[in-house]
This record gives C-alpha cells, sequence and structure tokens, in this order.
C-alpha cells in the first residue's frame, strides 16, 4: 500500500482522508454518535424514511475479503410494501481496484494480473449471493488514455475476447449477470476500437454491448485519440433480474444521456467510471445521486482506484508541465436509489466490493410520488432541439429594451 506522511508526521496511506477509508468513515470516527447520525441523514438521506440497514455478509466472503485486503460494505434499500405486487429484491454489487503490476510490465502479464486480482472479489461477490456483478470502465488494463501512445490499443479485445470468457464461466457458476467495460476491437468492422460494456447473463450467454455515447476532452482525457462516439444509442437489458443500463464514464455529465436510458425503462444504470479527484471529485456523490432522482431509478458508481505511473511523460495542452500519471483514481463507489438515499462509498484507495439488496419497487412507487414523467413537457423540449440542430437556429432571448437604449 503507497504510504505518504500527513501534517502532524504520521505515516498515512495515500489517497485516504487524514488516514480514514472514506469520508463516512473519518465523520463516524470523529462525530458523536447523535451528530454523526444527523450528518449522515444529510449526506446520505433516509429510504422510507430509516437509515439504509447494513447486510449480513456471509463469513467465507468476509474471508475473502480479509485474505486478499479488499473493503467490503454491504446495505440495503427498502421499498413500500404493497398490495398488489409483491417485493423485487435484487441483491447488486460493484468492483472497484487497481492495477495489479506496474504499467512496464508485459501487458499480458498485466492482464492476467487484473484477472487473477479480481477473481476472488467476483467469488465474494457470488458466494454472497449477488445477482448483478458490475465491473469498472476499462478494467483489464490500465487507462493509458491520456498517454495518446498507441502500443496501449494492444489491450483491445473482441466482445467474445479473453476477459470475456473469463467472466462467462463465473456468471455460470454463481448465476449472476456481470458487466464486462472493456477496451473492444471491432473485428466485422475495419478493427477500429470502442469503449465498450459487454453484458453477460446468469447463463454465462452474452445478451448484448453497450459502446460510450460520450467522449471526453478535458484535461489529460484524451480518448477520441483511441475510439470515438458509440454508434449502440440507450439500449436497456432486460435480464432475468431487473431491467439495467450502462452510462460509461463520462456520460453522466451529460443530463439527457441518463434521460434517454430512464425512458427505454433502466430500473438499474450502471456507470463504470476511471476519474480523478483533481476533476471530478466534488461532482462525483452528486451527479449520480440527481440522476437516480430524476429518473426514478437505481444507480451504480463505480471508479477505479490508485495512481497509475506511465514510463513516457506526456502533456494535454492545458498549460501543465508534463508528467507521468493522471493523479489518483479515488474510488469511492456508491449506490444512489430514486428516493435520494444512498450508500456511504467504498474506500478512496483500496480495491473493494460494495453489494446492495434493492426492491426494485421504489422506481415506479417514486414515478408515481413525483410524476416526473407525466408532468415533463417532452414536446416543448424536442421542438427546442429540433430548432437548435437547425443552422438559423435563434436562442430565445428576451431583451430588456432598455440595455439598447442605454447602449446608444
Amino acid at each position: 500500500m503507497n504510504k505518504s506522511i500527513s501534517d502532524n508526521g504520521e505515516t498515512v496511506a495515500k489517497g485516504s482522508i487524514c488516514g480514514y477509508d472514506s469520508l463516512d468513515q473519518l465523520l463516524s470516527a470523529n462525530l458523536k454518535p447523535e451528530l454523526y447520525q444527523e450528518v449522515s441523514r444529510i449526506l446520505l438521506g433516509s429510504n422510507c424514511g430509516r437509515p439504509l440497514e447494513h447486510i449480513v455478509i456471509p463469513a467465507s466472503a468476509k474471508d475473502l475479503s480479509s485474505k486478499h485486503d479488499f473493503d467490503l460494505q454491504a446495505f440495503s434499500f427498502s421499498a413500500d410494501k404493497e398490495q398488489m405486487r409483491k417485493p423485487r429484491v435484487v441483491r447488486v454489487g460493484l468492483i472497484q481496484n487497481s492495477i495489479a503490476l506496474p504499467t512496464t510490465a508485459p501487458f499480458l502479464d498485466q492482464t492476467r494480473g487484473i484477472h487473477n486480482k479480481l477473481k476472488p472479489i467476483i467469488e465474494a461477490a457470488g458466494v454472497a449471493g449477488v445477482n448483478i456483478l458490475c465491473l469498472q470502465e476499462a478494467w483489464t488494463m490500465p487507462f493509458a488514455f491520456c498517454t495518446r501512445e498507441k502500443k496501449w490499443c494492444e489491450f483491445a479485445e473482441p466482445v467474445d475476447g479473453e476477459s470475456t470468457k473469463f467472466l462467462q464461466e463465473l456468471a455460470k457458476k454463481y448465476n449472476m449477470v456481470i458487466v464486462n467495460p472493456i477496451l473492444e476491437r471491432d473485428m466485422d468492422h475495419g478493427e477500429v476500437l470502442w469503449n465498450t460494456a459487454v453484458i453477460i447473463g446468469n447463463n454465462g450467454n452474452i445478451i448484448g454491448k453497450h459502446r460510450k455515447n460520450h467522449i471526453p476532452r478535458v484535461g489529460d482525457f484524451n480518448e477520441s485519440t483511441y475510439y470515438m462516439e458509440g454508434d449502440t444509442g440507450h439500449p436497456v437489458f432486460e435480464t432475468v433480474f431487473g431491467k439495467i443500463a450502462v452510462n460509461i464514464c463520462y456520460g453522466r455529465h451529460h443530463p439527457l444521456n441518463w434521460l434517454a436510458f430512464g425512458l427505454n425503462g433502466a430500473e438499474i444504470v450502471f456507470n463504470p467510471s476511471a476519474t480523478v479527484g483533481e476533476l471530478s471529485e466534488p461532482m462525483w456523490p452528486i451527479e449520480a445521486r440527481n440522476a437516480a432522482i430524476a429518473n426514478s431509478c437505481f444507480v451504480g458508481s463505480i471508479n477505479r482506484v490508485g495512481t497509475e505511473v506511465f514510463p513516457n511523460a506526456f502533456t494535454s495542452g492545458d498549460g501543465k508541465p508534463q508528467h507521468n500519471d493522471f493523479g489518483h483514481f479515488y474510488g469511492s463507489s456508491h449506490f444512489s436509489a430514486p428516493d435520494a438515499s444512498c450508500t456511504p462509498s467504498l474506500s478512496r484507495y483500496r480495491d473493494g466490493l460494495l453489494i446492495s439488496d434493492m426492491d426494485l419497487n421504489l422506481c415506479r412507487q417514486y414515478k408515481d410520488k413525483w410524476g416526473f414523467r407525466m408532468t415533463a413537457r417532452y414536446e416543448v423540449y424536442a421542438d427546442l432541439l429540433a430548432k437548435y440542430l437547425k443552422p438559423d437556429f435563434k436562442p430565445q432571448v428576451v431583451s430588456d429594451p432598455m440595455l439598447h437604449k442605454n447602449s446608444s
């Protein structure tokens, strides 16, 4: 584990908050119980009027967590009891991880190392009864898209490549749907690359795929050097456990992207990501929670952890000196619910598995409560967007006549 020295001279884990794994751990250790409870109510919300309950995790999963040193947390989202429908409880998991070997190691060793690292975490999810599991963006490789070097394209693989085959066996073994975000090489269309999530069914079959809709061009995130905007629309995948969608990384900054998955009926939307503290951490707990509220769905947010150092320095046209790393990937994976409640986050610097039971009936209950779909003015938005796309578009701005009078 990387270490650094705090202001008071103590050795702390690099990426931690004053030596604590997460903000929730920091608050619980330093606030009186009644104050911590009130702060948690504000920061994490209430689910059906109560704090989230912890789930009892099987000892075998805890043993794997201890043996392989990964954070393990589990919570339960409830819904109100209904007279006409039975509860629709599904157990969902998120995995965050750092890379297994330095970026200078042989590429095949790096990928196999990550496979070996994640296998016990996936097995912990399996023995804990997880039904749907999502991994982080481009989990099979370092997030090398800052470098603009084309050698990293070697990590790309077909939809049915080695990583999918690796996960298919685990999906069958544990009767688990697995979302597999990879760097895809499209063998049928000129071997071009895409940032893709492969949906693996609980029988080990491939249900489908979704390609990242929005590609960042900000700071070190030079991803359009490798792949462009996806061409798969906003698919929702109907699984035996529920309807899921995947809003990959940068798509979380686009409210209409969330809206489209919601309009297509998603009950759970995963956001596998790779983002660093300096760029986005203040936005991280806000965007997903807002999306869950606005679209009456659950959201699972996953971010990798660690600082990945590359052999050659790079710049990004932002005036900063050349450097060899993105910055710290701050983990902090969490779930958000349509009632504005959310789980505490996983660690900022450790690998982790977050598990949540969620009653999908909560989605419809909050559609009924707030009526966002009923009160939306889609025809007005559609009219504005149709006009905006035309070259002669003029913004609807009503100016104060006195502004022009005074200027003359």
